[in-house]
């Protein structure tokens, strides 16, 4: 989870909170009409949206910010006095309206101020910081330095290294070296100037950072390196280009699925689980022995373990962490089968959504001892760690699913995770829900 996490949910709030603590107190008319709030607070929700309002670059800056807030002023000012179309004709003068909007302005303003101020200073903070090391030494490295140097970016800069010696302080070794180093240091980002690197090299620097959950970017030069998720950045006049880009590296886009998650998981709990789970319980005693729910250690986003839960649908063993379900498996159930083959055994994993541990879309979580076997035979498999598991998944409602028979069925898996984490949107996300609903009654016995 980024440090950031909760950075851009506290600014949403602490604006909407001072739009409405301020038209409450000076125009309390306003909150007699459900319409008119409704549209306010929409309003302000699409406009920061489509104004990318929220800061999410580590480098934006106040002064970088001003434009995108005129810009809000403008049409929030738009929203504001129109919202009065819908109350009284003359509950007040546009004169007194217009002192209320200048103080909203005034005070938004005043809170962007400390908002900066208190992220530079938490930024100087040790705990907060990002370790990043340059690989190769050129023109750009002093700039890039520089970058790194001002405390309010939260880099914590680490060294570079280079094929050429040098007595610098910064000098940590040759570039064969830097592999080691990386991983021994919990190095975050590796900057790599491509004018140093051969192709080769940075061509393996690529699937080092691919499979082993490292941000990398390159300074580029004239070399032919292509990414489909490579998106291009500026630090202050030098580009770098991220070769790992999503849509869901922005604070925003996190919100909004998280938003999401919360919203769809206490539904299915509240209208589907209530009433399903006492059912499947009794059930489920007239069957087999053994408890309701089945909990499983499995790797989430960045690795990290989570107990994962589902309706129990086999017998207990010894192997149900080690071994994957096979195609009729004999420690599955007779309610098992049933289970399993409509997915609802999966269902109880609306409550690692709603705590966190998951999405309802993203990548499949895997048994730990799978993780281990496909991170070191599955190029970039570990690629899909950069995001919260799911409960559903592209390569889900592509076809792989279910039982990993072939080496092929766990890398087109992966290709198709890589590929969502790369063009996420929540119109996606509705997209591949509906579809899993959709096949979920089509599709044979899942193994998996």
């Amino acid at each position: 989870m980024k440090k950031s996490f909760f950075v851009i949910p506290l600014s949403f709030l602490a604006h909407i909170l001072i739009v409405n603590i301020t038209l409450y107190a000076l125009t309390p008319i306003t909150y007699l009409n459900a319409f008119t709030i409704a549209f306010i607070n929409l309003s302000w929700f699409f406009i920061t949206y489509s104004l990318d309002f929220y800061p999410t670059a580590r480098r934006e800056s106040f002064g970088q910010s001003l434009k995108n807030f005129f810009k809000l002023y403008l049409l929030f000012g738009l929203v504001y006095f129109s919202s009065f179309a819908f109350l009284k004709p003359y509950s007040y003068s546009w004169q007194y309206l217009l002192m209320v909007y200048l103080i909203i302005c005034i005070l938004l303003m005043l809170f962007r101020i400390f908002f900066y101020w208190s992220r530079n200073l938490v930024r100087t903070k040790e705990y907060v910081h990002t370790r990043a090391v340059v690989i190769g030494r050129d023109k750009n490295l002093k700039k890039i330095r520089r970058i790194f140097d001002i405390p309010k970016y939260g880099y914590r800069y680490m060294g570079y290294f280079d094929n050429s010696k040098s007595n610098s302080p910064t000098y940590l070794g040759n570039i064969e070296s830097s592999y080691e180093y990386i991983f021994k240091n919990n190095v975050e980002e590796v900057y790599c100037m491509a004018s140093r690197l051969s192709k080769d090299e940075i061509k393996h620097l690529m699937n080092i950072a691919d499979n082993s959950l490292k941000k990398l970017k390159i300074i580029p030069d004239n070399k032919e390196l292509f990414s489909r998720a490579m998106s291009i950045e500026l630090y202050d006049s030098v580009p770098v280009l991220n070769l790992r880009a999503s849509p869901l590296d922005l604070e925003y886009s996190n919100l909004i699925k998280r938003i999401f998650d919360i919203i769809f998981s206490s539904m299915v709990i509240i209208f589907v689980l209530s009433w399903l789970t006492p059912l499947v319980y009794i059930l489920m005693k007239f069957d087999s022995k053994g408890p309701l729910f089945f909990k499983q250690k499995r790797h989430g986003v960045n690795k990290n373990t989570f107990w994962c839960y589902k309706f129990r649908s086999m017998t207990k063993s010894d192997d149900s962490d080690t071994k994957m379900a096979t195609k009729n498996d004999m420690r599955v159930t007779k309610l098992g089968k049933i289970l399993r083959k409509t997915s609802i055994d999966e269902l109880p994993q609306f409550f690692n959504v709603l705590k966190g541990d998951m999405s309802i879309v993203g990548p499949r979580p895997h048994m730990e001892v799978h993780t281990k076997q496909y991170e070191t035979s599955v190029e970039k498999y570990l690629v899909r760690h950069f995001l919260k598991p799911g409960i559903t998944g592209l390569a889900q409602v592509k076809g792989y699913r279910g039982e990993i028979i072939r080496k092929s069925d766990i890398v087109n898996r992966v290709r198709y995770d890589i590929f969502y984490m790369e063009k996420w949107s929540i119109l996606l996300d509705i997209q591949i829900i509906t579809l899993t609903i959709t096949n979920v009654f089509s599709n044979e016995e899942k193994a998996y």
